[in-house]
């Protein structure tokens, strides 16, 4: 669990990291150069997007040892600083795998991909760097996409040339072989380290977050003790209120338990004189079979021949008044009859003997 939370982490914070360099890319002008893998670590070196000034012929030179031979002129070491570097490289140096997945699975290809990554090539999934084609329909509810993967070993020393000469960043590329499509992205990295003075995005979001996440806990801490603490004030003020009311109740002239109880009764209507009177009311070919009292309200809910005649009984009983329908009548197949539902206000006393 800890390590799929730690690779989801971790390409949200790529996915934004990328989103904000290419943003900031668009709002600003930035030279483009792009090297091409002519022969095993042999690149040919050429403008893609010149800004203004003189245009600089292509050049070539050799990876060796982590060393450009021969060594870039002043001219070209002062159009790398602050560029975008595109690197094509040979596929001959990146491993292709064809796979396949359901369709409903399309948007979630990256995260199965990197899931995967280490039973589709020989490296872990922390040691690789990879992409893929678009995803092509296939028969039965199935997406085809080709796998390019490299080494992270494999692109270090191209990082550490770009960063050496203070590119802005880079990105890595390759052709799929046999194949017209357009070239596969296998890597694209901010290069803090150089002249262009970009800033680590990704470190600023693992401070962001960490930041959130100790104020979260923080204010929930921090919460949950003046919750407690207020918890605790109201329980005493409300049995401080119960107990003055009490007293209130006892100084009053005929406030005794006996007065008080009497009092209720009168006030306040019996739930056993209401079910009496609507047994009486209602005809026999009426079923209740839900009955509610509360306060001076009434509500009874059950099963007629005639809901809307049951109104007019309920209003000629003097024990109720303003009898209405307090949600549809319906009638289903399975029903005998329809199902009302009735509400009406309760007088407050019923009869003399009460």
């Amino acid at each position: 669990m800890m390590s799929e939370l730690k690779n989801l982490f971790g390409s949200w914070i790529a996915a934004v990291t990328t989103a904000l360099h290419f943003i900031a890319a668009r709002i600003r002008s930035q030279r483009r150069v792009l090297f091409v893998e002519r022969d095993p670590d042999t690149f040919t070196a050429r403008i893609a997007s010149p800004r203004k000034g003189p245009t600089l012929p292509e050049t070539s030179f050799h990876l060796l040892h982590g060393r450009l031979e021969p060594a870039l002129t002043a001219e070209w070491r002062a159009a790398l600083r602050g560029s975008h570097i595109d690197i094509m490289m040979r596929p001959d140096r990146v491993l292709f795998r064809a796979v396949d997945f359901p369709k409903q699975a399309t948007d979630f290809l990256d995260g199965m991909i990197r899931a995967q990554i280490d039973r589709l090539t020989p490296w872990p999934a922390s040691e690789v760097e990879f992409g893929t084609t678009p995803p092509v329909p296939l028969g039965g509810e199935r997406v085809a996409l080709t796998v390019a993967a490299t080494s992270k070993q494999t692109i270090l020393p191209l990082l550490r040339i770009a960063a050496d000469y203070g590119a802005a960043s880079v990105a890595g590329s390759v052709d799929e072989p046999e194949a017209a499509a357009k070239p596969i992205k296998l890597f694209d990295r901010a290069l803090t380290g150089g002249a262009s003075g970009k800033i680590d995005v990704a470190r600023m979001l693992r401070m962001l977050l960490l930041g959130t996440a100790v104020a979260a806990a923080a204010s929930l801490v921090i919460s949950s003790y003046v919750g407690d603490m207020l918890d605790a004030e109201q329980q005493e003020l409300q049995q401080r209120i119960a107990q003055r009311r009490a007293a209130l109740r006892l100084s009053e002239p005929g406030g005794s338990a006996e007065t008080l109880l009497a009092k209720r009764k009168q006030t306040q209507p019996s739930g056993v004189m209401v079910l009496e009177e609507i047994s009486r009311v209602l005809p026999d070919t009426t079923y209740v079979t839900e009955l509610r009292v509360e306060g001076d309200k009434m509500q009874v809910i059950g099963l007629t021949q005639d809901a809307p005649s049951l109104i007019r009984l309920l209003e000629q009983s003097p024990q109720f008044a303003r009898a209405t329908f307090f949600a549809p009548t319906t009638r289903s197949q399975s029903d005998p009859g329809e199902r009302f539902h009735i509400e009406a206000h309760i007088t407050p006393y019923f009869g003399s003997g009460s």
